[in-house]
């Protein structure tokens, strides 16, 4: 089959794009707002974009809590999303009310960054301390800007348990990342192989 995204008209009960650009990592990203309160959400439009220096980036779909903080503050953290924190995960995405902490609603652990005022979870396996570089709106091909915010953080400080270290490597077997898929599908990756690139 083939369909127009102008059109939408793809005839299926519900949009296959983010099923086919899949899985993409869940950035869990902890905010302090200014009069202090903590903020906790997961945000599938998450990666890693460059690694000299480190540098992460997420989009949020409308204007959130955690755009607004990042903005007021400039600084925020993205902890691992592993498969034993998929409910609370899940649990962290409910829309609370501005000021209520996603980190008490979910039964998480906040703790605050080395180098960033922002929160991280405490339970996770890794997590990253961001400064925030750039935040836009990307523009459409007519020049309109789209309705998400692009968040870019260069990453200035990384945690990681000592458990989920193995043979000085950060055993994925052990802290099974979770990917979104689409629709409300998620996956695991409890299937780890490794694959080298070809010399020529």
């Amino acid at each position: 089959m083939f369909y127009p995204t102008e059109t939408n008209a793809h005839g299926l009960p519900h949009d296959p794009f983010k099923a086919i650009v899949s899985p993409r990592p869940i950035g869990w990203i902890g905010t302090r707002a200014e009069d202090g309160s903590l903020n906790l959400a997961p945000y599938s439009f998450f990666n890693a974009i460059c690694d000299k220096p480190k540098m992460v980036m997420f989009s949020s779909s409308g204007w959130k809590d955690s755009v607004r903080n990042i903005e007021e503050t400039g600084v925020f953290t993205a902890s691992f999303v592993s498969r034993d924190l998929i409910d609370p995960m899940n649990r962290s995405s409910a829309p609370l009310p501005h000021g209520e902490s996603e980190f008490a609603a979910a039964g998480l652990t906040p703790v605050d960054g080395n180098l960033v005022q922002a929160p991280f979870v405490g339970e996770a396996y890794a997590a990253l301390e961001c400064r925030m570089t750039e935040m836009f709106r990307p523009k459409t091909l007519s020049g309109e800007p789209a309705e998400n915010h692009v968040v870019i953080g260069q990453v200035v400080g990384i945690h990681i348990r000592e458990e989920a270290l193995r043979d000085g490597r950060f055993d994925m077997a052990k802290a099974r990342p979770v990917g979104r898929l689409g629709y409300m599908d998620y996956a695991d990756a409890g299937d780890v192989f490794e694959l080298f690139r070809p010399k020529r």
